[in-house]
């Protein structure tokens, strides 16, 4: 191989021109590319957050289902302890008698209550002349009944 320029020859210095073009091309780039960057980071975080959110509905979804489940079943105690047996095992442990046909046909209570009210004013009458007739007293009050209570609770 043959060299053309000899070895201590020094070579002159060659200025560069600047481009600027170059450079505005590079920060257009710079720009767009920190917008696409920004752009796929927020759309990530979007997409994290709808299954984060999917996640929790789903969770509250099963809650939901779970409380109307056991609304259903709280329903159909209060309608079983409402039942006419269990009222009617509830009133004879509290010391509740059945109710007598003599209660409930209104003619005969119409008839006691006229000859109760006859007797009280009579009895009235005839204990104190300074009341007005027409008003009823009370001889003796009647006590409570008192109950031991079972062991069972009442529902």
């Amino acid at each position: 191989m043959i060299r053309r320029v000899p070895a201590k020859h020094r070579n002159a210095r060659i200025a560069r021109e600047k481009d600027t073009e170059a450079l505005l091309r590079l920060g257009l780039l710079l720009f767009v590319g920190l917008g696409l960057t920004c752009g796929f980071v927020y759309a990530g975080r979007q997409h994290f957050a709808a299954l984060r959110f999917g996640y929790e509905t789903e969770t509250l979804r099963r809650e939901r289902d779970q409380l109307s489940e056991q609304q259903r079943r709280l329903i159909l105690q209060r309608e079983e302890a409402a039942s006419p047996g269990k009222l009617e095992q509830a009133a004879k442990r509290l010391g509740m008698q059945p109710l007598q046909a003599a209660q409930i046909d209104p003619l005969r209570q119409a008839a006691n209550s006229a000859k109760d009210n006859a007797t009280i004013q009579s009895k009235d009458n005839t204990a104190k002349p300074n009341t007005k007739p027409g008003t009823k007293t009370i001889r003796k009050v009647p006590a409570p009944v008192l109950t031991k209570p079972s062991g069972k609770k009442p529902i």
